[in-house]
């Protein structure tokens, strides 16, 4: 063939598997009550149906899940060993195995990701890190942290991997004693809500775990509550920095990850093949819903006409289309919201002078869709440069020597992550040290374990989540004083 194309046969999974209730109350106490609040409506963004009704938690609903895990870590969660706390973590690890298709479908139906990421990428690595913090969970002395639990941990988690950031909340805070009040975001709300069903099957004593959908204001309602005792966040920059303002001057601790836009440094000596697949998967994944994905491109100027070449040749093989359909490679913009907002800058963009150019695909007719997009001819001044877009575009950069490349990628308020892609293991060494950011990738992109710790500097937030070090922030440090 010479235009490139190829024609696949569908090959949808099937909804079947899933039964989507017509509404959903709020997770209390181990029970699914109806809650004070209204409801609000969750869709589908590749067909934008209705999918269920939701209740919104007000501030009394937030008070009685507050409230419902104080009893539970006060009676039961502190005072259980943690051999037998780890016995229910493991027992939720086997059964997120266990119904892994029925997770990854609604995952793919609720959020718009591709099903092969989501059965493939988010559960297996939410039933790791379960199955990971088990192991913590009659070993937290040798964590170098403590052993003391919080309390009450709220945790508000965001759209672009609703499970699995619920995972990376839950799981330790749970390992180290403490309960929880999980608010999921209020477009993606319905896999934590089948969490809790899966906690009260694995017998989770009632109030360990809490969950409590809504918008904004049940987030404030949750973070401002005087009797939680740890603050976790996961979502925009704005948002973190209100919430940093409205716990200052208490003793709660607090974990802030925030947005990103991380530089992926391409050398005249890397593998570019690899490079190229590295940069797809970098801006692409999750249709670049990603805190950490590497929106800025910066290519060695010698090589910088073949990557680019290369490049989109590859985008132009990318499948744009049904999120069930295992053949998909890019789904569907979480929200008309979201796909406002990529349309925005991507204008800004053209308009500043960028050159544009957008993968040949045909969007669904219905949903929200925006086709992969990469910016050439792009300066460190252009918005697209600076603001994280968080959708499937790319800005590209180049430079010349290592130096440069350092002080472009560090010319961010962002701090997130970075990519480096190089031959020599000298180089990779020298720019992991320069480069200000909490996880360098060498040669690769978006790979994530259980084991090992993420989290930004600067505008992207503190503390850490993941490995040993995500303990700390569920533990009070009684070498280094309480709750430091």
């Amino acid at each position: 063939m010479t235009d490139n194309t190829f024609e696949y046969a569908p090959a949808p999974e099937s909804r079947a598997i899933v039964d989507i209730k017509p509404s959903y109350g709020l997770f209390i106490n181990g029970e699914f009550v109806d809650g004070n609040g209204r409801a609000f409506k969750t869709i589908n963004p590749a067909t934008e149906e209705v999918l269920a009704e939701v209740a919104e938690a007000d501030d009394a609903d937030v008070d009685a899940a507050v409230r419902a895990a104080r009893r539970a870590y006060t009676r039961v969660w502190s005072r259980m060993s943690g051999a037998e706390r780890a016995k229910y973590l493991y027992r939720i690890a086997r059964i997120i195995q266990e119904r892994g298709r029925e997770l990854a479908v609604l995952e793919s139906i609720d959020n718009g990701k591709p099903i092969k990421e989501s059965r493939d990428v988010d559960v297996p690595i939410v039933a790791a890190h379960f199955f990971y913090y088990a192991g913590w969970a009659d070993k937290l002395q040798y964590s170098g942290y403590g052993s003391t639990p919080l309390g009450v941990a709220g945790q508000v988690i965001p759209w672009n991997f609703p499970l699995l950031m619920l995972a990376w909340k839950i799981a330790p805070a749970l390992a180290c004693g403490n309960t929880v009040v999980l608010k999921p975001a209020e477009t993606t709300p319905l896999t934590a809500l089948l969490f809790a069903e899966i906690c009260q099957q694995a017998d989770l004593p009632p109030g360990v775990v809490n969950i409590v959908t809504g918008a904004g204001e049940t987030g404030r309602a949750i973070v401002s509550h005087p009797d939680v005792d740890k603050v976790a966040f996961t979502g925009s920059t704005e948002v973190g920095k209100a919430i940093a303002r409205a716990v200052a001057g208490s003793d709660k601790k607090v974990t802030l990850e925030l947005g990103g836009k991380a530089a992926n440094i391409v050398f005249d000596d890397a593998p570019l093949d690899q490079a190229v697949e590295g940069i797809v998967n970098g801006i692409f994944f999750n249709q670049g819903h990603v805190c950490c994905a590497g929106s800025r491109l910066l290519v060695q100027e010698s090589v910088a006409e073949e990557v680019m070449s290369r490049l989109k040749r590859r985008m132009a093989t990318l499948r744009v289309g049904d999120p069930l359909d295992k053949n998909t490679d890019v789904g569907a913009i979480n929200s008309a919201e979201q796909l406002s907002k990529i349309r925005e800058l991507s204008e800004v963009g053209e308009s500043e002078g960028a050159e544009r150019w957008s993968a040949p695909c045909d969007l669904p007719s219905n949903g929200y869709w925006f086709a992969p997009t990469v910016f050439t001819g792009v300066s460190q001044a252009h918005r697209i440069a600076r603001e994280e877009i968080f959708g499937p575009v790319l800005s590209v950069l180049t430079f010349r020597t290592p130096s440069e490349a350092v002080e472009k990628a560090n010319n961010t308020p962002f701090g997130l992550s970075a990519g480096v892609w190089t031959d020599k293991g000298s180089r990779i060494l020298s720019m992991a040290n320069r480069l200000r950011a909490g996880v360098v990738w060498a040669n690769t992109f978006n790979k994530f374990d259980p084991t090992s710790p993420f989290g930004g500097y600067k505008e992207s937030g503190y503390g850490r989540e993941g490995g040993r070090h995500g303990l700390e922030g569920y533990l009070k440090n009684t070498e280094k004083g309480a709750n430091s």
